[in-house]
């Protein structure tokens, strides 16, 4: 099975793929609603963070190994398929024993050759289905993102995609990660083959731009998406001005892909 037949299948729609979930695991009861609400929304694959690199120390940095037993229940009771983020070998082997079918590789990782090389080599360990997402280094450029790339398929696996959250630049934009849109393009057109996954959440910095650059990105061909959605986002412990709730989310959505609303988030 191809990586976007993997996707489909535990995403439960036949419209634009659609990722969502809180930036941070913060309690199981925290997890255990969103996802249901949003597994009732129809979305399939629920993304929380569990290890949080935090840029500067004392703040919350995650809720770590035990929200993988947090995840395991949460996909037993709703069948929703599981995302989190790895940085070290140890979150690595930790996913790949708890069964997590999509791990992400951070902006912060994913620009540091040395940390690719260690996780590449303890994805090799993984089973050959697993799907391995790669979002952008921080600076603008694809070189840097091609190399951590590179650096997984070393590992042998197939289903890789990448993710494109924006770049960090010292712009006066509205936008927290400026989209830079060309580089997007530019990395498609090297790579064709490997799917792209657009997270607005963490461009926007603020949920009130996310369906601009949703739109944005329908524009240019993108149609598969990572959002954050938190039930109660005023009290995140993480990110709390870019995260929407499942029910704008499905109104959102809704709104976006009218043609498509009424297969595309309902569970099948």
């Amino acid at each position: 099975m191809c990586f976007n037949d993997i996707l489909r299948a535990n995403s439960r729609a036949t419209g634009p793929l659609i990722i969502a979930g809180p930036c941070s695991a913060e309690s199981e009861e925290q997890l255990m609603q969103t996802a249901m609400e949003l597994s009732a929304n129809g979305i399939g694959i629920l993304r929380a963070g569990l290890w949080k690199p935090r840029t500067r120390p004392g703040n919350f940095e995650g809720v770590g190994e035990k929200g993988l037993e947090w995840m395991k229940h949460i996909r037993e009771v709703t069948g929703m398929a599981m995302a989190t983020e790895v940085a070290t070998p140890h979150h690595v082997e930790a996913c790949l024993k708890a069964g997590i079918e999509i791990l992400w590789i951070g902006t912060r990782t994913s620009g540091n050759p040395f940390s690719m090389a260690e996780i590449a080599e303890a994805l090799k360990d993984a089973p050959s289905e697993q799907i391995v997402l790669i979002k952008n280094p921080l600076c603008p450029g694809i070189e840097t993102w091609l190399g951590a790339i590179e650096r997984v398929q070393s590992s042998g696996l197939k289903n890789i995609g990448v993710i494109h959250r924006g770049f960090a630049d010292f712009s006066d934009s509205v936008y927290r990660n400026p989209p830079h849109w060309e580089v997007a393009r530019k990395l498609r057109s090297e790579l064709p083959e490997i799917p792209m996954i657009v997270d607005p959440s963490h461009m926007a910095g603020k949920r009130a731009l996310i369906p601009g650059l949703m739109r944005q990105a329908v524009d240019l061909g993108f149609n598969s998406f990572m959002i954050e959605s938190h039930t109660d986002p005023a009290r995140a412990l993480t990110d709390a001005k870019q995260q929407l709730t499942p029910g704008d989310l499905k109104s959102l959505l809704n709104t976006l892909f009218p043609v498509t609303r009424k297969m595309a988030f309902t569970t099948v």
